[in-house]
């Protein structure tokens, strides 16, 4: 466990606050390693191909399919259940079994057979059995044959209405004896038949009831045995088939990554990329500001120890036009060094305003015109209005210096160099133009080097928004322009 940090404000050991604080260390230990390892892996998707991105998923999709009903992953658990007890079934129903028909016996006694006539139906035969055991009676008369039960000798007849029991057989008029004997000789016979099969149906249908009850408790014996048998459940657990869709979602998740972390690692790199050229460029501009700086700082020796020289020679032949040199040179060198406000930083770095510029380059002239005399004629056209204008130090004294150095002073007439600043277009176009010999035609011209750093530090302070041009002037000579964004130098002085 990490311990709470001591210091004057760390809480008591063991109090609710240093808890609080433990717990938050850990979370924050916790959510840090996450994220390097969400940044490692990234990285690793971004490094390997989308081929072997796919084929490490449908690697990974078989894998998991072996595997995911393995034990580790998934297992069975046995479970043993009390036997059931069941409530006892109802018996089955009894098959209903109709009732046996007497046996007829042999002479009819203990039957009665009649006929009825009906004029409509025909001749009919009914055989009912005597409601008493004693026998029967047959009673041939007039109106037809009687059959029904034996009477005491003593009891009276019953009535012709047909109210005693028995059969009462009518027989057609002109009917002989013979065929009713026929009759119910036929009729005995269809009985007997109608009893056997009757005593046969019934006998098959107690045999099948038998059958159904002996089934019945050979199944409820079976049912008994089988509730008193210990039962036993088998579950499956497992975490196979989550698997599966854990990895479906983390193919998917994994591409996602792969696709938006790759398009972030590219912004970063060009993010990087810009970086280090903005630092190259900025130590680039240093240097060239500090190479600028150097030759602000100082004058050319050769320029110098000449003007010193012909000081020393006016003072003896032209003490005047000595002085006169003297206050230039000391004005030039005033202007050229370095204040302490721009050697505080204060201002725009790498620029200043033109007036500052055409205080150095007014006691140049100066001096030059006291060395050349009547070779040399110099006009000067910049507006009181654009002496605050912004403009790099150093650029117009390099050029007014390359136009009397390989133009004007090679040349034996010598000739007119003038200086002109302008608004064109909005920006400010600086103009040093001379009637020498000719860019490039001296016998003194130069590397070109200078035209170059001119060109590099306006590239570097503007960009595209500022240009260098040389042309010739004619009838002879050059005519350099340097075109710069129009700003203002806040304090800027003529």
């Amino acid at each position: 466990m990490t311990a709470p940090p001591a210091g004057p404000d760390a809480p008591p050991p063991g109090s609710a606050a240093s808890w609080r604080l433990q717990r938050r260390q850990r979370w924050q230990e916790l959510a840090a390693t996450g994220l390097r390892a969400y940044h490692a892996y990234a990285n690793w998707l971004v490094g390997i191909s989308w081929r072997r991105f796919i084929l490490l998923s449908v690697a990974l999709l078989v894998a998991v399919d072996m595997v995911h009903d393995v034990p580790p992953l998934t297992w069975r658990i046995t479970e043993q259940l009390p036997p059931a007890r069941r409530l006892p079934s109802p018996p089955p129903p009894m098959s209903p079994v109709a009732p046996a028909a007497p046996a007829a016996p042999p002479d009819g006694s203990d039957g009665s057979v009649g006929t009825d006539h009906a004029p409509e139906a025909g001749t009919s035969i009914h055989i009912t059995k005597p409601q008493s055991g004693e026998g029967v009676e047959i009673d041939i008369g007039k109106d037809g044959i009687r059959i029904g039960p034996k009477q005491p000798p003593n009891a009276a007849r019953p009535a012709a209405s047909g109210a005693e029991a028995g059969v009462h057989i009518s027989l057609p008029p002109g009917a002989a004896s013979d065929s009713v004997r026929q009759a119910l000789e036929q009729a005995r016979r269809e009985v007997a038949d109608a009893e056997r099969q009757a005593r046969a149906q019934v006998a098959q249908a107690r045999a099948e009831a038998q059958q159904a009850r002996a089934a019945a408790a050979q199944a409820a014996a079976e049912l008994s045995q089988a509730d008193d048998l210990p039962r036993t459940r088998v579950t499956r657990v497992g975490i196979g088939d989550a698997l599966r869709q854990f990895t479906l979602l983390w193919i998917v998740a994994s591409a996602i990554i792969k696709y938006t972390y790759k398009g972030r690692l590219q912004a970063e790199v060009k993010a990087a990329q810009a970086t280090e050229t903005a630092e190259a460029e900025s130590l680039k501009r240093q240097v060239v500001e500090a190479r600028m700086a150097a030759m602000q700082a100082q004058v050319e020796p050769h320029f110098l120890f000449n003007t010193l020289a012909s000081i020393d020679h006016l003072i003896e032949t032209d003490p005047p036009r000595a002085s006169t040199m003297q206050k230039n040179l000391i004005a030039l060198l005033r202007a050229s060094m370095p204040t302490m406000r721009e050697a505080s930083g204060n201002g725009s770095p790498g620029v200043r305003d033109l007036g500052r510029e055409l205080a150095v380059i007014r006691p140049y002239l100066e001096i030059l015109k006291v060395r050349m005399e009547e070779r040399l004629a110099t006009e000067i056209a910049v507006p009181d209005g654009l002496l605050s204008a912004e403009f790099p130090p150093m650029m117009i004294q390099t050029l007014v210096e390359n136009a009397i150095k390989h133009g004007l002073e090679p040349k034996a007439e010598g000739g007119r160099l003038r200086l002109a600043a302008e608004i064109v277009h909005g920006k400010l176009q600086v103009t040093v133009a001379d009637t020498g010999l000719g860019f490039g035609k001296a016998a003194t011209a130069g590397t070109g080097v200078g035209l170059a750093n001119i060109r590099e530090r306006l590239q570097l302070l503007y960009g595209p928004k500022a240009t260098l041009t040389v042309a010739a002037n004619p009838p002879g000579g050059t005519v350099v322009t340097i075109t710069v964004p129009y700003r203002t130098v806040e304090g800027a002085h003529a």
